[in-house]
């Protein structure tokens, strides 16, 4: 059952995290911020948001970073009234790694194509 309502929160919480920010999120730094996925701990206290930029520039990665860490709290605020639970999660954001991890893979694959 507990496992069952963890899964729900966390794709509840991804969905209206999406939505908070294209909607509400007026910084032009989280602009094309997309949400990967969300995990929850077993207690509910926590959440830590996945995300993905298009861009792998330094300087991208560290302006949405700043943004998302600026947007916080207006998230978690938003969230907790559309949330029907007692207490909404503290929320960390953490650049999800696997779509570049994955691009490169593709990058090495077709290197090693093309010397064939």
């Amino acid at each position: 059952m507990a496992q069952y309502r963890v899964g729900r929160l966390e794709q509840e919480i991804q969905r209206e995290v999406t939505d908070i920010l294209l909607k509400r999120v007026r910084d032009p730094r989280v602009d094309g911020v997309t949400v990967m996925g969300v995990e929850v701990t077993g207690d509910l206290q926590e959440a830590k948001v996945y995300y993905s930029i298009l861009s792998d520039k330094a300087s991208s990665v560290e302006k949405t970073a700043a943004g998302l860490k600026k947007a916080t709290g207006l998230i978690r605020s938003e969230l907790g009234s559309r949330l029907s639970i007692y207490k909404t999660p503290e929320l960390t954001f953490e650049q999800d790694q696997s779509v570049r991890y994955g691009s490169r893979i593709d990058e090495l694959l077709n290197d090693l194509h093309h010397q064939e």
